[in-house]
């Protein structure tokens, strides 16, 4: 019926974006593990991905910490469970809140950025000049910041959990009344290795579906400077969702028995 040829259509559409995405994810990887590896790009992008993005982290996991520690003293109060609220802010930080938002974060600004300057080398036909002087495109442009994406994000991460947990701290000390000594030592006692360990592949598989579809996106524009803003928005857009579906994965995965 006419009525479902949209329906198809949008369907076999989707299908295809999914394909053309492993394949270029295939490529990727298979590159990766085979030389040349230029690792004098790669420690440029480390410090393009990671140095420059961490005010950004540092701000928005502070001020997660400090907010997570006066709603979970609100809500605890109710039940005279006070005590409680260092060892939420810890979990709940290395966990998900760490992680998720330190990669909502450099998903917006590093994933706009590859995908913007790979799009404009695309449509000014620099990566056809690249093609043309015998340098493969993925091992020049994609495969660096691939790279650098799996090694920042955990360091990151690790400084943002660091960093959230101790806003909760000057929450819970300054703000709260909480004494300083009980305040770390209840912060400490119940968080496990496997708390920190998750958070941090979280962070792996953040990086690479952040780089990977910053680059996917810019790869694959196409007219003129119109394309590389729709490349722009799209590489945000599916890194932003790709992290929260690929969230869920990997928790069910470390949390599940």
């Amino acid at each position: 019926m006419p009525i479902f040829a949209p329906v198809g259509h949008m369907f076999l559409t989707f299908l295809a974006l999914v394909g053309r995405v492993t394949v270029f994810a295939g490529r990727t990887i298979g590159h990766m593990v085979t030389p040349p590896i230029y690792f004098r790009l790669i420690f440029k992008q480390m410090r393009e991905i990671g140095y420059f993005s961490l005010p950004v982290v540092a701000m928005t996991t502070l001020f997660a910490g400090m907010v997570l520690a006066l709603q979970s003293y609100s809500g605890f109060s109710r039940f005279s469970a006070e005590s409680a609220v260092a060892t939420v802010v810890v979990i709940s930080m290395t966990r998900e809140l760490g992680p998720v938002l330190a990669g909502l974060m450099v998903a917006g600004r590093v994933g706009a950025a590859i995908a913007a300057e790979i799009g404009t080398m695309r449509v000014t036909e620099q990566i056809d000049a690249l093609v043309t002087l015998s340098t493969n495109p993925f091992k020049y442009l994609v495969v660096p910041r691939v790279i650098a994406g799996l090694i920042t994000l955990p360091v990151l991460v690790l400084i943002g959990d660091i960093i959230g947990v101790m806003g909760g701290y000057l929450v819970g000390v300054n703000k709260l009344g909480f004494n300083d000594g009980s305040y770390i030592r209840n912060t400490f006692q119940y968080l496990e290795q496997l708390d920190v360990v998750s958070g941090l592949v979280k962070a792996a598989v953040f990086g690479f579906i952040i780089t990977l579809m910053g680059c996917y996106h810019g790869y694959h524009s196409r007219g003129g400077a119109q394309g590389v803003g729709q490349a722009t928005t799209n590489a945000v857009v599916s890194s932003s969702i790709l992290i929260l579906i690929s969230n869920y994965i990997v928790t069910e995965l470390f949390f599940t028995r």
